[in-house]
């Protein structure tokens, strides 16, 4: 049976109104007025994207728009609540898990070939015998040499799936043969903690790089082997530590105070606190302890020197810290890309916030260093700016202040000549590196079975090698004489050596010779040899 006469307009009515809801949905041209009116903030963010995708003139990424758009929107919040690409997603997760899977090496694109630098401790590559120098030649039957080599392509063959197998050919320049080694990828970690040793015989040192999820584990590890020798005093060197995770700080703090010490206060948007209190009898309670920061010290590290200041724990020395006191939580975005949003400020167990000011934008914030420069803080610490009204009291009656960084207990001066900014940025950035694989390729035999301990006594850097150094640098051409801090260069350039040959313990070893705050640090206990009870 037909539909009756009567019922046609209404239903031509109902059509007319759908096709005139649809078209709206897919007509651009709808007046900016409509779209604002009627619209959630949300919808014009996803309106403006669909404008630009069909009726803009010329073909667009609009993948990259998006990106540009949600840093625009967070760099509007503050200087810590970042965007994650998809691209830099795995590499961001790696480093705060604190390991990869792959084979572990590290290595240069050296000339035209893959160059181990040298095979990570625990890795495959270390227990299949890989040694520094070697020459990885292919993967899988792949070359991986040529004039168009490139890292990323390079990390991409030789990191994969956890237990899957890679075929390696490799070449032995020192033996001058051909090797074929079949690996399984492993996890492979990327450590948190550089070096762990005796300063001497009753002092040790840990210096911790980041706050990992690995970072309590290996601090834990290193605290227990220490102690085992028989140390009473802890160096915890956090210099140039720019945080991680919360709980891996307050994990290790943990070790440090009795139980029901108050470590830290977060508080919300909404004025809902969070206290994180001492859970138990902590490994080194009992044990002195100094804690070395500087001004990039930030975020966990800053966390920890602020829980042991505030209750009186040990001695903090160096320099102002960074002052980040705002916690992040990372939130996935739906295609792997994710967003570490600012979700609360944190607090000192006194009561202070140590976070800067950031209301000039991030340009002025991360200039903070050039104002430190110029106004001598960094040389005197009665440059640092204190307000009165962030003066805060501990409960052994120690004036702390909060509005930005940790205030060390102990000041040490930082020599702010252009030659020795030099010196710091060449030991620890890498810009060594380069010149010293060199250096081993000719040299390498001459270190082949020399132990450690033979090399810290035995091997003085060539008067011939720091002179080959300041040409290469080229720094003479800026006007910066090296030759001014001549057994500053040459112990740099040996802790770079024993990195390459040894490892990272080995490095910070060398690199700590003259160190003004562990200097410090031997000055107070030999003042004070009555240890903290």
């Amino acid at each position: 049976m037909g539909i009756q006469k009567k019922y046609l307009p209404l239903l031509l009515g109902v059509a007319i109104a759908a096709g005139v809801f649809i078209g709206s949905k897919l007509d651009f041209s709808d007046s900016n007025e409509k779209i604002f009116a009627t619209n959630s903030k949300k919808d014009k963010l996803n309106r403006l994207i669909d404008y630009i995708d069909y009726e803009y003139v010329d073909q667009v990424n609009t993948d990259s728009i998006v990106d540009v758009t949600v840093n625009g929107i967070l760099e509007n919040l503050d200087p810590h609540s970042v965007y994650i690409p998809v691209d830099d997603y795995e590499d961001n997760a790696d480093d705060m898990r604190g390991n990869f899977v792959g084979i572990g090496i590290s290595f240069y694109p050296y000339k035209d070939s893959i160059a181990v630098i040298r095979a990570i401790e625990g890795g495959p590559a270390a227990k299949a015998g890989i040694k520094g120098g070697d020459r990885i030649l292919f993967a899988d039957g792949r070359p991986l040499f040529g004039s168009d080599i490139f890292r990323d392509s390079i990390s991409a063959f030789l990191k994969g799936e956890i237990n899957s197998k890679v075929n390696l050919t490799i070449y032995r320049p020192s033996e001058d043969k051909m090797i074929d080694v079949k690996l399984k990828r492993k996890r492979v970690p990327l450590v948190s903690v550089d070096a762990a040793y005796q300063l001497t015989d009753e002092i040790g040192y840990i210096k911790v790089n980041r706050f990992s999820e690995t970072t309590y584990d290996e601090f834990s590890k290193a605290l227990d082997e220490l102690s085992d020798e028989g140390i009473e005093t802890l160096v915890l060197d956090l210099r140039n530590n720019p945080g991680g995770y919360i709980y891996a700080a307050e994990k290790m703090v943990d070790e440090f105070l009795g139980k029901d010490k108050l470590m830290l206060i977060t508080r919300n948007k909404n004025g809902e606190e969070n206290r994180s209190y001492a859970t138990r009898k902590g490994d080194f309670e009992k044990g002195n302890v100094y804690v070395l920061i500087n001004e990039n010290s930030a975020s966990a590290s800053e966390i920890v020197a602020g829980a042991l200041q505030d209750n009186d724990k040990g001695t903090i020395i160096g320099r102002r810290s960074f002052g980040k006191g705002l916690v992040q939580r990372e939130m996935a975005l739906g295609d792997g890309s994710a967003v570490r949003l600012t979700i609360a400020r944190y607090y000192t167990p006194t009561g202070r916030s140590i976070q800067k000011p950031y209301g000039n934008g991030n340009g002025d914030y991360y200039s903070d260093y050039e104002n430190r420069y110029k106004n001598g803080e960094l040389e005197d610490p009665e440059n640092i700016e204190v307000a009165d009204s962030l003066r805060f009291v501990t409960p052994g009656g120690k004036i702390v202040y909060g509005g930005g960084g940790i205030i060390p207990d102990v000041f040490v001066p930082k020599d702010t000549s252009v030659e020795n900014e030099t010196l710091e940025y060449i030991s620890r950035s890498g810009f060594i590196s380069y010149f010293i694989f060199e250096y081993l390729e000719k040299n390498r035999t001459f270190f082949f079975g020399m132990t450690f301990n033979q090399f810290a006594d035995n091997f003085d850097v060539p008067e011939s090698l720091k002179e080959e150094f300041i040409e290469y640098s080229r720094f003479e051409e800026a006007q910066i004489d090296l030759r001014k801090y001549d057994e500053d260069l040459g112990i740099a350039l040996k802790a770079n050596i024993a990195q390459q040959l040894y490892g990272p313990n080995a490095f910070e070893y060398f690199l700590n010779d003259g160190d003004a705050m562990l200097n410090k640090v031997l000055d107070l206990e030999s003042a004070e040899p009555d240890k903290e009870e």
